[in-house]
């Protein structure tokens, strides 16, 4: 089994990879495979909704010079997907919005090959915002399909600069938790 988590904040060791590194930790003691991808830092554009991925039927955007087509591929081989983005004015950042876009335009205009997986979102704020940038998060797991992962609180941290997502005592706990539930339901998908 394995999991791919895309950091899609700028930046690349901040309190949102932390996040995704602390799922990681608990899936790993449980012997499921991950991958981190940085996606937040790079020149991604936005869908500009001209279908052809959906003509073309490749599983590809047209618009190939980023790392959305590779993100895809990673997404179609994963079990379970988790996207982490930092808030921004009380929403995803941009490379998170451009992944789900694009990504979600790809893989419902080619058969869906992302249903049934297993999807889990976190999410960094500095004091609000954090429940509509994770909603919009989750509502991309729920048009594809996906079976969204719960934890003990919603997975958000209260964190702003660098390190702060460890000193949320209960954000930590929140995103262990986050790891265990994936783990238990992706084994029991797989039938362990």
């Amino acid at each position: 089994m394995k999991v791919v988590g895309f950091n899609c904040s700028p930046r690349k060791d901040g309190n949102t990879a932390r996040m995704i590194k602390d799922v990681f930790k608990v899936l790993e003691a449980e012997g499921i495979e991950t991958e981190l991808v940085q996606v937040g830092g790079n020149d991604i554009r936005g869908c500009r909704a001209c279908g052809a991925c959906g003509k073309n039927k490749d599983m590809r955007c047209v618009f190939g010079d980023d790392i959305i087509n590779s993100c895809v591929q990673k997404m179609v081989e994963a079990d379970g997907i988790i996207i982490g983005s930092p808030t921004y004015f009380a929403d995803v950042n941009t490379e998170a919005k451009a992944l789900i876009d694009r990504a979600g335009y790809v893989i419902k205009s080619n058969g869906n090959p992302i249903r049934r997986k297993v999807g889990a979102a976190v999410v960094a704020a500095r004091r609000a915002g954090g429940i509509h940038a994770f909603d919009t998060i989750n509502h991309f797991f729920s048009i594809s399909e996906m079976f969204t992962v719960g934890s003990s609180y919603w997975n958000i941290t209260l964190a702003r600069m660098e390190g702060d997502y460890e000193k949320d005592e209960e954000g930590v706990r929140t995103v262990k938790v986050l790891g265990e539930n994936m783990a238990w339901i992706l084994k029991r998908i797989k039938g362990e």
